[in-house]
């Protein structure tokens, strides 16, 4: 049986306990992920409750979860240099959810057809999130193809595909067989059989490993394939712009000057670089097509500052640019010399204005004095 696996470092929830990412719960049939119950903001896992489907890992925004026998970024170079199209739960993934949006429009464009086996659905057990997010995905990938104006096609069909040697067995039967099939790279060991047998929700917390890695900018594996695979196609002639909700890994943003305080949390937290401003933080620079959509920057905006845009330009997709949302005047404070950013007429840094706040409350003085 597949075993998930999760990296602490990548996941969004561990850069900050403002996140409220819970994809991975949400869409896991079995409740084998839960979010917020543990004193780490990490999700906690039952390792016996995982199928091994891989929808966490699709619609994880950073790749934080994985599949311990089943790479999406693997299994795309692999599938794209055959002549097959269809995907199937019985053939060659564990499941069509555990393929993101990025993977699936990048097979798309790249073999020009791509049909999705829905004959094994009905009866599967977990169906019950596993086939609304692939006939969500289907639908979004089919809605952007179509504004990139590309003829790629993809289609929902219930093929029922069986292997003759899997014909008698059941799911949990096939999976198992798809894992001795990789038996080289399934890493076993004591703890993971350990992990598979407990019943029970194992949390996680970070490593000293994982806490040097927060800072590290890191473009997800879907989105250079994604960027790899839309250089190979053609422009579209006209760049449409679509319903901003109909692009669920992606996203442009607005900065409303009269709210953000330049506390340059946004650009400090945000996991791949899309937002970034300069050495002298003067500015708040955003590139749509790093940006993962995992909220995180609007999670722990407290005046809510930052907002997505209600449309999004498939221009992004072909000619990526960086677009600046806010510049800051820069200026000594002057109480402590320190250099700082605003956009208003401060003339006290964010630290000292706050003490001097705490020393006015502390003597009873009001502005009314």
């Amino acid at each position: 049986m597949s075993l998930i696996q999760l990296d602490a470092s990548k996941c969004v929830r561990s850069l900050s306990v403002e996140s409220g990412c819970n994809k991975c719960e949400v869409v896991c049939p079995t409740q084998a992920i839960v979010v917020g119950q543990s004193v780490t903001p990490l999700p906690s896992i039952n390792f016996s409750a995982c199928v091994g489907c891989g929808a966490c890992d699709s619609v994880c925004p950073n790749e934080a979860l994985s599949l311990d026998d089943f790479s999406p970024t693997d299994f795309f170079f692999e599938f794209v240099q055959e002549s097959e199209t269809l995907l199937s739960c019985r053939k060659n993934v564990p499941c069509i959810a555990a393929l993101s949006i990025e993977h699936i429009i990048s097979l798309a464009v790249l073999k020009k057809e791509l049909v999705f086996d829905m004959g094994h659905c009905d009866g599967c057990e977990i169906a019950n999130t596993c086939k609304p997010l692939i006939i969500s995905n289907y639908e979004e990938a089919s809605y952007l193809l179509e504004a990139m104006e590309n003829e790629a096609v993809i289609k929902l069909e219930n093929i029922a595909y069986v292997d003759e040697e899997q014909e008698h067995s059941d799911r949990r039967s096939f999976l198992n067989s798809m894992n001795l099939k990789t038996v080289a790279k399934v890493k076993s060991s004591f703890e993971t059989e350990v992990k598979k047998a407990s019943d029970e929700l194992i949390e996680h917390t970070l490593e000293k490993t994982d806490i040097a890695l927060l800072k590290k900018k890191r473009i997800p594996e879907r989105r250079k394939i994604f960027f790899t695979a839309i250089k190979r196609v053609q422009t579209p002639s006209q760049f449409h712009i679509v319903d901003a909700t109909e692009v669920s890994f992606t996203s442009q943003k607005i900065m409303d000057e009269s709210s953000c305080t330049a506390c340059q949390m946004c650009y400090r937290v945000c996991p791949t670089g899309a937002l970034t401003s300069d050495i002298k933080n003067s500015k708040i620079d955003f590139d749509p097509f790093l940006c993962i959509k995992c909220h995180i920057c609007h999670d722990v905006c407290e005046p809510d500052a930052i907002t997505l845009s209600s449309s999004y330009n498939i221009k992004e997709f072909f000619e990526p640019t960086v677009q600046n949302l806010i510049a800051f005047q820069v200026r000594r404070c002057d109480e402590c010399n320190v250099i700082f950013s605003s956009n208003s007429d401060e003339k006290l840094c964010y630290r000292c204005k706050c003490e001097e706040e705490e020393a006015r409350e502390l003597w009873g003085i009001t502005d009314d004095m």
